[in-house]
């Protein structure tokens, strides 16, 4: 896909817009295009063309974590050494992901997208998730009952436990980890001879 390149005044437009919608979605403060523009020392009208709905802005702000999230994907599914450790590796990051980046679960969870590269990159993560499951089960390390269209509930409901128990931010990631591995623990079937 091409796009035509912005002009110099437009694109410090489009990054300021972005940095201050970043800003306010890191505060808990939802997004309000009129807000940003105010914000950012905007008129309304230029926030607008850039971003029509506050859903593209929130889905701007969270495409740098997905596309590391995909990319994060594709390598996990290139390691076919190991389907469980592959596996765990790409849903600790994903976990990681929710409980640094707030705009990462909104999206996510959102049940239409505003662009067509987040529908794409949902894909990807949900085709990775899938794939890594099913090689993970056939492996014999998955419990064969958790089904795919589990692992975006559970991730979430850890994310969400994570917003409200985690403590400080600096602990989150700790705490997901440990939701994590909880929930690790109760899909994972147990090696022979334990």
């Amino acid at each position: 896909m091409t796009t035509t390149p912005r002009r110099k005044d437009a694109a410090r437009n489009w990054d300021r817009i972005v940095a201050v919608a970043r800003e306010l979605v890191d505060q808990g403060t939802p997004l309000q295009l009129n807000d940003v523009a105010r914000r950012a020392g905007l008129g309304v009208g230029t926030v607008y063309r850039h971003f029509p709905t506050p859903e593209a802005l929130l889905e701007t702000v969270a495409a740098p974590c997905l596309e590391d999230l995909a990319a994060h994907g594709e390598r996990a599914l290139a390691d076919d050494t190991d389907p469980w450790r592959a596996l765990e590796g790409f849903l600790t990051r994903t976990v990681e992901a929710q409980v640094t980046d707030a705009a990462l679960s909104p999206v996510t969870a959102a049940p239409a997208d505003a662009l067509p590269r987040t529908t794409e990159l949902k894909a990807s993560l949900r085709s990775a998730g899938t794939v890594l499951l099913d090689r993970a089960r056939e492996a014999g390390a998955v419990r064969p009952d958790v089904a795919a269209a589990d692992l975006v509930p559970l991730m979430c409901g850890i994310a969400h436990a994570v917003g409200v128990h985690g403590g400080a931010p600096g602990d989150r990631i700790d705490t997901g980890r440990r939701y994590l591995a909880a929930l690790l623990g109760g899909l994972r079937v147990p090696p022979r001879g334990a």
